[in-house]
């Protein structure tokens, strides 16, 4: 069935590569629902939602397209949904949506993606941004989980005159969170299989050890009940236009199905591109049947109760170890299933501790994944103007606005203008041109 002789692949390197694949990318079952429960949803619920989206995803991937790429509930898109789409720790935002609203949203764009995918749009659409617009915004979002894991930390904290300032340094808070992020730099450096995961579940012995945190005595218990989050998805609310305007709610979706798309096809081209999967073109075989496998998954996640799901780049980890098929996505899907049972591990580690808003255990492998997407920024062009400084706006207005939308919006807007005045219009593609009128007019018409 995947041709495990034909890849040159064994089922032993495939079996190693899902579990390498895993233990990359597990973190995320912790950190994700404690990142959507600051949007008011339940941790547990959650939790099982993740872990099943992940599993269903991984599967599709397998059986459609044959390759040993995981999915899961993406980072970023979950800091996105929280902070930006639910309004999330903003004081007074203005017309957010409540989180049943924000899952009708992440179907939507899921559909969308599935449409693009099944008549091959999606070429036009992905080929239409600039890539100086598609690295900053990927660095944006980095900085931007990294402030929220700072925050997480006690490490940054609000100020009156400055906004925010240097937490204490010396609180249990604080040195929990160095003190994991010490690890997870280590494990890394030694280039040490699941170090986030490693370095997350370290930083819980640090935070138990200070009296932050009580181990719950158990680590397997049976599943959470469903149901609370299962099919909550409020469309009518999400189309009220006299509560939201139709700009806000274009824009959400719009946002929601960009991110997923330059996220699913950049992991989808690093991962083939490490295993050699790429075509004398530089094309990948059977990409339609991959990125209909990750809109899948989003459709299937957010009607489980998760944000959007996509590729990860995390199964670079697998390809390494020698996984070629889609028997590793299976593997790793068997592990995401076995870890619902695993749901007082995750209250412990994701739980609210020291005071509001303080996960010092997740803060650590947060600050460190943040990091790790700061790498693509070498490849903009910053010697050029209208590259560099659209660029530079998207990648520091998304975490100084707490705000992933608006930093896109000002890349856009700037980009374009760029282009248009310094009398190069055709570098500039006419979708740019066209959601920059879009950003333009929601700022005008929002007030």
């Amino acid at each position: 069935m995947f041709r495990i002789a034909e890849r040159g692949s064994t089922v032993t390197r495939e079996v190693v590569g899902g579990v390498s694949t895993f233990m990359a990318l597990s973190y995320i079952i912790f950190v994700n629902p404690a990142i959507l429960s600051a949007a008011g949803m339940p941790h547990d619920q959650v939790m099982l939602a993740t872990c099943v989206s992940a599993a269903v995803g991984c599967l599709l991937m397998a059986f459609l397209a044959n390759y040993p790429v995981a999915q899961a509930p993406a980072m970023g898109h979950n800091a996105f949904f929280a902070y930006t789409v639910c309004g999330a720790g903003v004081a007074g935002a203005a017309s957010v949506l409540t989180w049943q609203q924000g899952l009708a949203a992440v179907f939507c764009s899921g559909a969308l993606f599935v449409a693009l995918s099944l008549f091959g749009f999606r070429s036009a659409v992905l080929n239409s941004i600039p890539d100086a617009l598609k690295k900053s915004i990927a660095a944006g979002i980095g900085l931007f989980i990294a402030l929220i894991g700072m925050q997480y930390g006690g490490l940054i904290v609000d100020h009156p005159a400055t906004l925010v300032t240097l937490g204490h340094l010396t609180s249990p808070v604080a040195l929990t969170c160095l003190g994991g992020l010490a690890i997870i730099m280590v494990l890394t450096a030694w280039r040490i299989r699941g170090a986030v995961l490693l370095g997350i579940l370290a930083t819980g012995g640090i935070a138990a050890a200070l009296g932050l945190a009580r181990w719950p005595g158990q680590v397997v218990s049976a599943p959470a009940n469903p149901m609370s989050t299962l099919g909550k998805m409020d469309f009518a609310g999400l189309f009220d236009l006299h509560t939201h305007g139709w700009t806000g709610l274009v824009t959400i979706i719009f946002v929601l199905f960009f991110l997923d798309l330059f996220d699913t096809v950049g992991t989808l081209v690093g991962v083939a591109e490490r295993a050699g999967f790429l075509d004398e073109k530089g094309r990948l075989p059977r990409a339609e049947r991959a990125l209909l496998a990750d809109a899948t998954a989003t459709v299937v996640g957010a009607t489980l109760g998760t944000s959007t799901v996509s590729s990860y780049i995390e199964s670079a980890a697998g390809v390494t170890d020698g996984a070629r098929t889609g028997l590793a996505s299976v593997v790793t899907a068997a592990l995401l299933l076995a870890s619902i049972f695993f749901l007082p591990l995750a209250r412990f580690i994701g739980g609210e501790m020291g005071g509001p808003s303080l996960h010092p255990i997740i803060a650590p492998g947060l600050i460190a994944v943040g990091a790790m997407m700061l790498t693509v920024v070498k490849d903009i062009r910053w010697d050029d103007p209208t590259e560099g400084i659209p660029a530079f706006l998207t990648l520091t207005v998304i975490p100084f606005s707490y705000s992933i939308s608006d930093g896109i919006a000002f890349g856009f807007i700037a980009y374009a203008l760029a282009k248009l005045l310094s009398g190069r219009p055709r570098q500039c593609p006419w979708l740019v041109y066209l959601f920059a009128a879009l950003f333009v007019l929601k700022y005008a018409l929002v007030r």
